[in-house]
């Protein structure tokens, strides 16, 4: 987002005129940050074999994924529902990557029945996977390495405690079952989850399946997840990518010398490619004095964006309406009827009822994670495209919340009750 001519604009469009052409709250995404993004992981990495599987859980609009396609990027997928938003998207099988966890057998049969990869994270159904399969389909294996990578607890995933992969303090095990199976393992994967810091940590986990790879000739590709950190705020730490990709590719080449063939690289980034593509815009309805605090109550709310209140979540909030006004501490919350904040003790410019205000980062787990808690229904969402505006989802309506509802048949229910009475008698 640029200060132009004093208005914040997107791709030089001014926030205030999408809001006034598509009403608020909106989300709006930013292609070509998407572009940057994807462009900066392929540089970093470019001297490897490397594929990267969007992690589509971040942002899912059909839209989203099918730029993801033009830009040479595959998927990653955690439901069977996500691999056909996927295939409806135009990707082929083989670049989806199916890795769900606490799923029954059931929907494993339907990702090989469509034809993507699928990676599995427990033995027991690793198991029913060989029972079914033999050596006749290929599969994944999703390793826990035991490593806390920073972030919030929330979002950390390889750590021992973590309900994700399987333990490498079981390969004794693993390997059992897939010897008795005949498995073909094809790939091996690990996710350490979101914001790592220091890339000795990631690293660390990298050893630890290049060590694991050696027990398993016939590997295509070793996925090492993502977990990529942006900013999100002024002197935010964030992954060092080249700083990263040199060691790794040091790791790497040691690895295919002793492996005898180079095996793909493949990574899973989600916030990292879209979070700072995205802008959560809304509307100051109140500007609301208390003995302590002044609020911003703004129409959205947690249900929109969750992520402050479930994770703690930094979010840069600018007031677009007001840019050179004097600056004062609100703390901006939603209209949702539990505690609903967006940032707390924020110097903003002077906000006045009726500004809008604009709320960064939001690109990754903002309407993906949306609800319609309150009956509040689910914002539009819009793409900027090479200086302009598409809208790819409509703004809901009541009647999107009670289109699946059913009439109760109560007169029906009645006479059912009474002559369940009087039998009983």
């Amino acid at each position: 987002m640029e200060l132009i001519n004093r208005q914040y604009c997107l791709q030089g469009i001014p926030v205030t005129d999408l809001c006034k052409q598509f009403g608020t709250p909106l989300y709006v995404y930013d292609a070509s940050k998407i572009e940057q993004q994807v462009k900066h992981m392929q540089q970093a990495f470019e001297q490897m074999p490397v594929q990267i599987k969007y992690a589509l859980k971040a942002l899912n609009n059909q839209a989203i994924l099918q730029l993801m396609k033009r830009l040479g990027v595959g998927l990653d997928a955690v439901s069977i529902q996500e691999v056909e938003l996927g295939l409806k998207a135009g990707f082929e099988p083989h670049e989806i990557l199916f890795t769900p966890n606490s799923v029954g057998f059931e929907e494993i049969k339907q990702a090989v029945d469509y034809g993507v990869v699928v990676n599995i994270d427990n033995i027991s159904i690793l198991e029913q996977f060989g029972h079914t399969y033999g050596s006749d389909v290929p599969c994944c294996i999703r390793l826990n390495p035991h490593i806390m990578a920073g972030g919030h607890h929330k979002i950390s995933t390889g750590h021992i405690d973590s309900k994700f992969g399987i333990s490498i303090l079981q390969m004794r095990h693993l390997q059992r079952v897939i010897q008795t199976y005949a498995i073909r393992v094809n790939g091996l994967h690990m996710h350490t989850g979101s914001d790592i810091l220091d890339a000795e940590v990631f690293l660390q986990g990298a050893r630890i399946l290049f060590d694991i790879a050696r027990e398993f000739p016939a590997l295509d590709f070793i996925d090492f997840g993502s977990g990529f950190k942006v900013a999100y705020k002024e002197g935010d730490v964030v992954t060092d990518l080249e700083t990263l990709a040199q060691r790794l590719k040091a790791e790497y080449r040691a690895f295919s010398k002793e492996y005898g063939k180079e095996v793909e690289i493949w990574f899973e980034p989600g916030k990292y490619l879209v979070s700072e593509a995205g802008y959560l815009l809304v509307k100051a309805n109140v500007v609301k004095t208390t003995p302590a605090t002044v609020f911003v109550g703004v129409n959205s709310g947690l249900n929109h964006l969750i992520r402050p209140m479930m994770y703690d979540a930094y979010h840069e909030i600018v007031n677009a309406s007001n840019t050179e006004g004097a600056k004062r501490i609100y703390t901006v919350v939603g209209y949702i009827c539990e505690t609903d904040t967006f940032g707390w003790d924020r110097q903003l410019h002077e906000v006045r009822e009726g500004d809008i205000l604009v709320i960064l980062n939001a690109g990754a787990y903002g309407f993906t994670m949306s609800s319609n808690y309150n009956a509040r229904p689910r914002p539009a969402e819009v793409l900027l495209y090479k200086g302009k505006p598409y809208l790819i989802r409509k703004a809901e309506s009541l009647d999107d919340l009670l289109r699946n509802q059913l009439p109760m048949p109560w007169e029906e229910a009645d006479r059912a009750a009474k002559q369940t009475t009087v039998k009983e008698k």
